[in-house]
């Protein structure tokens, strides 16, 4: 595991990897640190390096502040954890903004650092045993998480795959995706055309779905109560 510590309080920064250190060492984890005294030294650091598992900022740093700096990251990256440890309360709404991990304040107690990291990895751990799908594209193989398909269109005798912001050309027919991944809960037919992951259906308003980032699929009339059921079964259980 991978963890940066941005702070430029220097105190601040050794109490944090200590803390950190010991966590891991509880949790038989084994552990890189890599330590920043500002935010510009980060930024430079991370264009060339960006295989981290959570970044830990602290807010009030020079001119680049550690919100300032999470926004940035979260335009190229949506996905990699950030945990804010500051001393001032008054940037929480911005953290949300950010879809900050979490937000803790100095002085930084021990126990809540490790209830933070606790979550994290158990995170962390459900995403690395999320089961991977395997396609034939015409790159070559494809393997994605379950959870990273939005849905298959049908184009003549091949099909597109669409994630939240890329597409792939599958080798493989719309009767064949369906075959092959409708045997699974978070998958359903939604048009003769289309074959939609449920787990990012955000509304079902006829005669379209609409996903969680707004784009629109069509439903036909026979498959409503298929879609339904499926949408039912998987968030109601």
């Amino acid at each position: 595991m991978r963890i940066v510590i941005c702070d430029d309080e220097e105190a601040q920064r050794l109490l944090l990897q200590k803390y950190v250190e010991e966590w891991a060492q509880e949790n038989r984890i084994q552990l890189e640190t890599r330590l920043f005294t500002s935010g510009e030294s980060f930024w430079f650091a991370w264009e060339d390096d960006r295989e981290y598992d959570l970044l830990i900022f602290d807010i009030e740093m020079g001119q680049l502040s550690g919100m300032e700096l999470a926004a940035d990251i979260r335009r190229k990256d949506e996905e990699i954890p950030i945990l804010f440890v500051t001393g001032y309360d008054s940037y929480m709404a911005q953290g949300f903004e950010v879809d900050a991990l979490h937000y803790l304040l100095k002085p930084l107690r021990r126990e809540k650092l490790f209830a933070v990291l606790d979550k994290f990895n158990k995170n962390r751990m459900k995403k690395e045993q999320e089961e991977k799908l395997l396609f034939r594209t015409e790159q070559g193989p494809l393997s994605l998480p379950v959870s990273k398909i939005w849905y298959i269109e049908a184009r003549a005798h091949q099909c597109i795959l669409y994630t939240e912001d890329e597409s792939h050309i599958l080798c493989a027919s719309i009767s064949e995706m369906v075959a092959s991944l409708c045997r699974r809960q978070e998958f359903v037919r939604c048009h003769r055309s289309y074959l939609v992951n449920v787990q990012h259906i955000s509304a079902i308003v006829k005669p379209e779905l609409i996903l969680d980032d707004k784009r629109r699929i069509p439903v036909s009339r026979s498959a409503e109560k298929e879609v339904n059921q499926a949408f039912i079964k998987l968030y109601k259980g």
